[in-house]
This record gives structure tokens, sequence and C-alpha cells, in this order.
């Protein structure tokens, strides 16, 4: 109950995502500036800024339990963080003001801004391991592939299952060292590979969406991005399965500490307890999800996707903001 409003409020609702889809496009926006210069911690701390300022005139009681940055010593909206004018449905959220800051800095496509969110209490705190392994496809991949198989075993039962040939099959994993013998496993099935330089949230995204040319998105990735992936699977009706991927035994025993379990494949419904999920993105520089941020004249032209689960809706948010809001 609140107390100054005497109002019982249980869960987030549906004008909750356009409300956070405010915050994700200014972070966007704030980030554009540093698009190419190089500038990763700059690109950050900007739309961490917009991104905490938007979100603190929102009517929600909104707890990062997932925030950025923690990894590298970014700038951050931080674990444990309040924000939210508290008037309103008490949420977990998890929030990445740039997911690919590598990418803004460097120019390249696929940079998003994004906030998930779920019912207090139920969002998966894995921020003592920094990574997870994944496996995300669409709906046709329920029962049908498990992370705990060989990768060419999951693309073939895939392929079956989606009624399309082995080499029809294009698999997003992030480009990295550790992926090399991985990569080498799906292009050994005669399927294709889709690499990403980095964010891997839009990647398991497009993965799940219908109509898209990604069919499964697999590799080791961010524990953070793992859950806010779940948000959004929740809303398409996918499937997403993770198992976490301590570097050290110091980190695994932190996540002993914090009742996190290494032998088990957390799925959706484990990674996000709730039924009643969004997912806000919007793009900051052109990608296979949303378009980035444009300026044309005296607009700036924003595009963004919101999912939620309750009413299994994707819909996807153009906005034109005039540029002298945005100046100075």
């Amino acid at each position: 109950m609140n107390s100054e409003t005497g109002t019982l409020f249980l869960h987030p609702d549906r004008n909750l995502a356009l409300e956070l889809v405010r915050a994700t496009e200014a972070a966007a926006i704030r980030a554009v500036p540093f698009i190419g210069k190089g500038d990763k911690l700059g690109a950050d701390g900007a739309a961490v800024d917009a991104m905490r300022k938007f979100l603190g005139t929102v009517d929600f009681d909104g707890l990062v339990v997932i925030g950025e940055g923690e990894k590298d010593n970014a700038p951050m909206l931080f674990n444990g963080e309040f924000v939210g004018t508290g008037r309103g449905p008490a949420c977990d959220i998890a929030v990445d003001p740039i997911d690919g800051t590598s990418l803004t800095a460097a120019g390249r496509q696929n940079a998003i801004s994004m906030i998930a969110v779920s019912d207090r209490g139920t969002m998966l705190d894995a921020s003592t391991v920094f990574y997870m392994q994944k496996i995300v496809t669409g709906a046709e991949g329920i029962g049908v592939v498990d992370i705990r198989q060989p990768v060419g075993e999951n693309i073939r039962a895939l392929a079956k299952a989606k009624g399309k040939l082995v080499e029809e099959i294009v698999v997003a994993v992030l480009d990295r060292p550790r992926h090399e013998q991985l990569i080498a496993d799906i292009r050994a099935t005669g399927a294709g590979t889709r690499l990403m330089l980095d964010g891997d949230v839009a990647g398991g995204i497009n993965a799940a969406l219908y109509g898209t040319r990604i069919d499964m998105c697999v590799g080791i990735g961010g524990s953070p991005e793992g859950v806010a992936t779940a948000c959004a699977i929740k809303a398409i009706g996918g499937l997403i399965q993770t198992i976490l991927y301590p570097k050290t035994d110091l980190e695994k025993q932190k996540g002993l500490d914090a009742g996190l379990r290494f032998d088990e494949v957390y799925d959706a419904d484990t990674l996000v307890r709730s039924d009643n999920t969004f997912f806000v993105a919007t793009g900051v520089t052109d990608g296979g999800l949303v378009n980035g941020v444009k300026r044309l004249g005296p607009i700036i032209r924003t595009e963004s996707i919101v999912l939620r689960s309750h009413s299994g809706t994707i819909r996807r948010v153009t906005a034109d903001h005039l540029a002298e809001k945005w100046l100075g």
C-alpha cells in the first residue's frame, strides 16, 4: 500500500513501458556525440546520466538488480540503486545504458540502450558471476535444443524443427578468441555464422523473433545481458538456456555464497520468475534489431522496440524529437 496515494500497486502495468522508453531514448540520444570518437567511457557516462535522470521521473519503485559497468570500471547505475519516484509498482530492473559501448566508440552497428523490468524479487541476481554460456532460439527450439548437447546436434535438431536445411541455418556468436572452436564446430555442420563484435542481447532477441535472418544465438557472454534477454524472450515466446561460467575459483565461490548454482541450466523462468516482464531498447547505432539515432534537420529520430510478456506484444516505436530541446 502506498502511504501517499492509498493505492495498492501489485505489478508493473502497460503504461510503464512508454515511460521507460523515454529513458532509453534519452540515453541513446546523449550517446550520439560519442559515436566513432573512440571514447567508450565518455559514451557510457553520457548515457548513464541521461538514463538516470529520466528514470527519476517515472512513477515506479525500481531496484537495480543488474547494473552496468562493474566489469570494466565504467560509469554505472549501480546494483542496489533505487530509481523512480517510489510511487508505483515495485520492480526489479536490469539496465544497460549502452549495450555495445565499444561498438559506439568505434562507430559500428548494433549498439542499443536497454532496460528490462520484472516484478520485485523475481530477477536472478547473477552479479557475482560475470559470464554465462547461452543458447537462444525461437519457439521452434523449445523441447528440441539443449545447451548441454554439442552445438552440431542442436543445429541439426533446430533445422528439422524449422523445416530448413542445415545449410540455411544462421547462428549468431560473439567474435571472441574463446569461441574459436565453437565457430569451427558451427561451420563444420554446414550452417553459417553471424559474428558479433559486441551486444549479444540484440543477437539473442533476433534469434527468437519471427522473420529475422538469425536462427540461433550461442556462446559465452555477460550474465547481466542473459537475464535482460530472458525478459525479452518471455514476451517473444522463444527459448533461452544458460549455464553460469565463472572464470576463477574465487568468482565461483562468490557465486556459491550468493546462492547461485553451477550445475543448473537456468531458463527463462528461472532467470526471471515473473510472467509480467518488459524489455525496452532504443537503437544507438543502426542494427538488425532497431535503427540508430538520426539527425534529420531540426529533428532527432529514434527507433525503439518494446516487449511485454503479459500481453505477448512486440511494439516498435519511432519518435521524432525537436533537436533544440537536446542542445546544450
